[in-house]
Parts: C-alpha cells; sequence; structure tokens
C-alpha cells in the first residue's frame, strides 16, 4: 500500500492488524454465542434459559450496538476516535467476564447489552481510523482487507466454543474475549494516533433514547408473540405499536436537527436507501436462519457442540471467499449482475432448511451451508462497499453511521421475528402429543424442544422426546419459507435500487486512482478533517 501523507507504510499495515483484531473480536464472539445456545437452553450444564431468554441474551446485545453507533460516532469527534476505541475495548472486556460469571439468564442479558455497549464504541472508531490512515485507492483495499476479519471470526468461533464447552463451563465462552482485548489494547497505544474532527458532533440524547426505546418495545412484542402463541394479546401489539410510533418520531427528531447523529435524509437517495435496506432485509434472513439452525444442529440432530461448530465451518469458509470474489466479478461486470443473482441464491438456500430432517446427511447440509456463505459475502461486501463509497467523504461518518444501524436493526428484528415463529410453529405441532401427559411435563414441553426433552427424560416418555424433535423440526421448515420470502423482497429491493442508478450502481472509488503528489489528501480539503495526537 502507498503510504499516507503522515503514517509511514509499515506503521499503516500494524495500525490495521489492529484494527482487524477488533473487528475479530465482534465477529468471534457473536458465533461463539450461536453455539452456545442449547448449552444455555440446557438446565443442567447451563442457565435453563428459554426461548425468550434465548432471544434477548442475543437481541438485547445487537439492539444496544445498534441503537448507540451513531452517538459513539460523534464521542469519537469530540474525544478522538483512538480514545473512544480504547473504552469501548475496556466496557466489551469488563461486561464479557460480566457474562462468563452470570448466575440466569437476567444477568446474561444485561451484560450482554453491556458488551453491545463495547462493541458500538468499537466499530465506528475503527472503521474512522482505517478511513482516515489510507487515503485514496489503498483505503478501499484497507477495508476490503479488513472484511475478512468477519470470515475468519466466522470460521474459528463456533470451533472455539465448541471446544471450550466440551471441556469447560458455559462461561469459558465469554472469558475468551479478555485475551483479545488485551492484545489489541497494547496494539492501539502503541500504534494508533487519536484521530478527531475539529467540528464536534452534538451526542444527540433525544435520538438515542427514542431510538433505543422504539427498537426495545418493538423487539419485545415480537418475543412476547412467541412466548404466548398469539398475535391478537394486547401485550403484543400493543408494544410494537408504540414501538413504531417511536421510531417515527425518532426520525422526525433526526430530521429536524441540524447535526443528527442517524442522517435519514441519506436513506431518501433511492439507491443509498434501497441498497441499505437490502441489506437489513439480507441481515434479518441471516440472523433468523442462524439462530434456529443452531438448535437444529444440537438439538434435533444431538451434536456436540464441537461437532457443530465444526459443522458450520463451510459457512464462514464461504463469507471468506465469497467477498473479494464479489468484488473481483463486481470490476468485471457490474454491482447488479453479480449480487443480486447471489442474494437470490441466498434465499433459496435459507428456503432449503426446509428439506432438512432428522436423518438429512451431513454432506448435504455442508454443501448449503457454503454455497449460503459464498452468496451472502458476495452481497455483504460489494454493496457495502458501494454505499459507502459513493458518499462524499464528509458524509461517509454519517453514512456508515446508517448502514451499520439499518444491519444491526434487521438482526434485531430477525432474531424476534425467526424465534418467535419458530415458537408459534412449534407449540402448534407438539400440542396433539400432549394428550395424556401431565400437567408438568406437559407445559415444561410447551415452551421449546430442548425443555421437552429434559421433561421426557425425567418422566421416561422417549416419545415426547421423538415427537419434541418432529415439533421443532416442523417448526424450522416453517421458519425457513418465511425467512426465504423476506430474503427474496431484499433481493428485489436491491434489484430495483440498482436499477434507479446512481449510488450503488457504480461504486465511486473512495479516493484518485494514483497520488502524483499534487492532490490533496482528505485531510487537507474536507472540512471536519480529524487532527491527531500520537
Amino acid at each position: 500500500m502507498t503510504p499516507s501523507p503522515t503514517l509511514s507504510k509499515s506503521r499503516q499495515h500494524a495500525i490495521l492488524a489492529v484494527l482487524m483484531s477488533c473487528s475479530l473480536l465482534i465477529w468471534l464472539d457473536n458465533t461463539v454465542l450461536s453455539t452456545a445456545l442449547e448449552t444455555l437452553a440446557d438446565p443442567v450444564r447451563g442457565l435453563d434459559a428459554g426461548p425468550a431468554g434465548l432471544q434477548w441474551a442475543t437481541g438485547s446485545y445487537t439492539l444496544a450496538f445498534a441503537t448507540l453507533m451513531f452517538t459513539a460516532g460523534a464521542l469519537g469527534d469530540r474525544f478522538g476516535h483512538r480514545t473512544v476505541l480504547a473504552t469501548g475495548l475496556v466496557v466489551f472486556a469488563g461486561a464479557s467476564i460480566w457474562a462468563a460469571y452470570a448466575g440466569d439468564a437476567g444477568q446474561l442479558i444485561a451484560a450482554r447489552a453491556a458488551m453491545g455497549v463495547g462493541s458500538a464504541l468499537i466499530m465506528p472508531a475503527n472503521l474512522a481510523i482505517l478511513m482516515w490512515t489510507f487515503t485514496g485507492p489503498e483505503r478501499a483495499t484497507a477495508i476490503a482487507i479488513s472484511s475478512t476479519s468477519a470470515g475468519v471470526g466466522m470460521a474459528v468461533g463456533p470451533v472455539l466454543a465448541g471446544f471450550l464447552l466440551d471441556h469447560f463451563w458455559w462461561g469459558s465462552v465469554f472469558l475468551v474475549n479478555v485475551p483479545v482485548v488485551v492484545v489489541a489494547l497494547l496494539g492501539i497505544a502503541v500504534l494508533v494516533p487519536n484521530f478527531r474532527s475539529p467540528v464536534r458532533r452534538p451526542l444527540d440524547p433525544a435520538g438515542m433514547l427514542l431510538s433505543a426505546s422504539g427498537l426495545a418495545a418493538v423487539a419485545y412484542g415480537l418475543i412476547r408473540a412467541g412466548q404466548v402463541a398469539a398475535w391478537g394479546r394486547t401485550d403484543v401489539w400493543a408494544p410494537i405499536a408504540v414501538g413504531l410510533l417511536l421510531l417515527a418520531a425518532f426520525v422526525r427528531v433526526e430530521l429536524r436537527s441540524r447535526a443528527p447523529g442517524f442522517d435519514p435524509r441519506l436513506l431518501a437517495r433511492r439507491a443509498f436507501g434501497g441498497g441499505n435496506a437490502a441489506l437489513g432485509l439480507l441481515l434479518f434472513a441471516v440472523a433468523a436462519i442462524t439462530f434456529s439452525h443452531a438448535f437444529y444442529l444440537q438439538g434435533a440432530r444431538g451434536f456436540s457442540p464441537m461437532e457443530a461448530g465444526a459443522a458450520g465451518l463451510p459457512t464462514a469458509l464461504g463469507a471468506v471467499l465469497g467477498a473479494p470474489l464479489g468484488a473481483r466479478l463486481v470490476r468485471r461486470w457490474s454491482l447488479g449482475a453479480v449480487t443480486v443473482p447471489a442474494f437470490t441464491v441466498a434465499a433459496l438456500t435459507m428456503g432449503a432448511y426446509g428439506l432438512f430432517g432428522l436423518r438429512t446427511p451431513l454432506g448435504w447440509i455442508e454443501v448449503l451451508l457454503l454455497v449460503q456463505g459464498l452468496s451472502v459475502g458476495m452481497v455483504l461486501g460489494p454493496v457495502t462497499a458501494a454505499l459507502i463509497g459513493s458518499l462524499p467523504l464528509d458524509r461517509a461518518g454519517a453514512g456508515s453511521a446508517v448502514t451499520n444501524t439499518v444491519r444491526q436493526t434487521g438482526s434485531v428484528i430477525g432474531i424476534a421475528v425467526g424465534g418467535t415463529l419458530t415458537s408459534i410453529a412449534y407449540r402448534s405441532a407438539i400440542e396433539p402429543s400432549l394428550r395424556g401427559v401431565p400437567g408438568p411435563v406437559r407445559d415444561q414441553a410447551r415452551v421449546s424442544a430442548e425443555q421437552a426433552r429434559h421433561a421426557a427424560a425425567a418422566s421416561h416418555r422417549p416419545g415426547l422426546a421423538r415427537a419434541a424433535d418432529d415439533a421443532f423440526v416442523h417448526a424450522m421448515h416453517v421458519g425457513a419459507v418465511w425467512v426465504m420470502l423476506v430474503a427474496l423482497v431484499g433481493a428485489a429491493v436491491l434489484a430495483a435500487s440498482l436499477r434507479s442508478g446512481g449510488t450503488a450502481g457504480s461504486p465511486r472509488p473512495a479516493g484518485p486512482a494514483r497520488r502524483t503528489g499534487t492532490e490533496k489528501s482528505p485531510a487537507d480539503v474536507d472540512p471536519a478533517t480529524p487532527r491527531s495526537t500520537s
């Protein structure tokens, strides 16, 4: 890479390695938790967490992550991005220790929310430091290299979690974050300048409060629907309605703000708004299908955590290969010609979960997961780069906040809706098998397939365990169809937004193709040029 005007080439590369370790931490944690869900549901080896508790353990993290990122960007402008990044790492490590020693599902949910706060501080600062460390085409290359940390985290996380769960108690999957944080903090202290903008954005507490409370209310209503297996109850539709009103108020407040943390005006650009909506729907589908897949392998199929983690490796391998492959194909053809078909394939692979049964050969599952990871990677990387690269540099921070918030919001709603659909379908399917079953056992079996298996073992009813497995597979099939439909809508939205021309159709380079020595760097031309203090 060409050195930046202020940093040597070797220091640039070292900074990129540090930033990748921070990004790896976030992806590692997400995949580790998905492998641990089945263990956390176990009343003996875990926390006896029910479906709603597990949805919140995942969703509380993503909720905090989604709603605090744009505020974190303003904090970076005010106090320096290195300071915010280091603070986020410390918060993340402390919350990881709290999660490891949580005594019940409620404590785990709170700890996970605190981890989401740490991630929200890490991600915008990470991108800001990368944007100002590199210039011109080197920036695009650095972003592409940094994005591979997602695939590495997806590959290493499940296997690492499986090994830890097979040999230690469940809390060890969170303690693994601590040494990564220590290494990252050392690198930050030695290598990373404290970039900051001379134009300080306000912190936007009203926007933060409205967005967090609105998303929380919507997620609560959706998860509550799964608990009560009904949509018409007041405690289901009322929180959803209130949440939507709060989110509408959030958009109104941001539109009237002179310096919004989350700028809805960017979504008014058809290509930028449509591209982000498509990414949100893709992350919705990925989160929903991943949530049920963890229970399919470990619960219904009886895989150990290590076996389930290893079975997920094709998805990670596909994601690692898909992002650079998609970037190369986009340069040869066009963004739409590559990403819309890939999006469609990803949707169909999610629908193919409806073909999985209790005896489906593992080889077929592995092939499907490889194709799924490859197609998702071919969409996420190129579309994200095009959306951010299409904006002026002085809007890149705001655009990044919008893109990351939409993606995390899609994940929050995907977990809530996917888990709720599965819970409702499971209860409907298990009900005929509960006739004649004693009341306490029947009530436990209705909660989830995990609870039904434990109740069957305790009451010596092997038939109930088989019925629970069959009911779960049926529920997974129902959920897979709905997830596929959502993903297909996302593919259609992406196709429509790319046909509109402009933003996403032909991504603009992040800087000049070649530095001759006469061009100005972003720090020379941007009115919000970050200063750095080493």
